[in-house]
């Protein structure tokens, strides 16, 4: 009787698993943390086109863009430990994080675009100007940024269940 070699292969697959997610999970959170600290830093800060919240008054425009910077760096720093944790177990795949990466930044553009400026209304892109040009843009940025992290985590899907050497 020969040895079947699929259980050891597959306890292998099994481990590595978790670092695959954990690959995605942190390229996710550092996509939407960079993301949203460039809106806030460009848009908000130099630009002065808008406020987290715009609904209220300067000072509440400017506490909500302060707590809004504050989840932006949560986030980004968290990814950041996940990456170290994962470059410390030798478990990182770039590519995979990357894939992370791009569909975070892309999925948090799209909910801002969709969710906080059309459904919600906090905000607006700018204001007093045809908005449509700044929709599009800001949208169609965001669908790009979605699909190219798709392309990435599909072409890794299974390259991230083995060790990079």
């Amino acid at each position: 009787m020969s040895k079947d070699p699929a259980p050891s292969t597959r306890s292998k697959d099994k481990a590595y698993a978790p670092r695959s997610a954990r690959n995605l999970w942190s390229g996710v959170l550092f996509g939407f943390g960079i993301v949203a600290f460039m809106d806030e830093t460009v848009f908000h800060q130099l630009l002065h086109w808008h406020h987290f919240y715009d609904k209220s008054t300067t000072g509440a425009g400017l506490v909500s863009d302060g707590l809004f910077h504050a989840f932006s760096w949560f986030a980004t720093i968290a990814s950041l430990f996940m990456l170290a944790d994962l470059r410390r177990h030798q478990a990182l795949r770039i590519k995979r994080w990357w894939g992370g990466v791009f569909l975070g930044a892309g999925i948090f553009q799209l909910y801002d675009g969709l969710i906080q400026h059309k459904l919600m209304r906090l905000h607006q892109i700018r204001y007093n100007v045809d908005i449509i040009p700044y929709d599009l843009t800001w949208n169609i940025i965001a669908a790009l940024l979605i699909v190219t992290g798709i392309l990435l985590i599909v072409r890794t899907r299974n390259a991230s269940l083995a060790p990079e050497g």
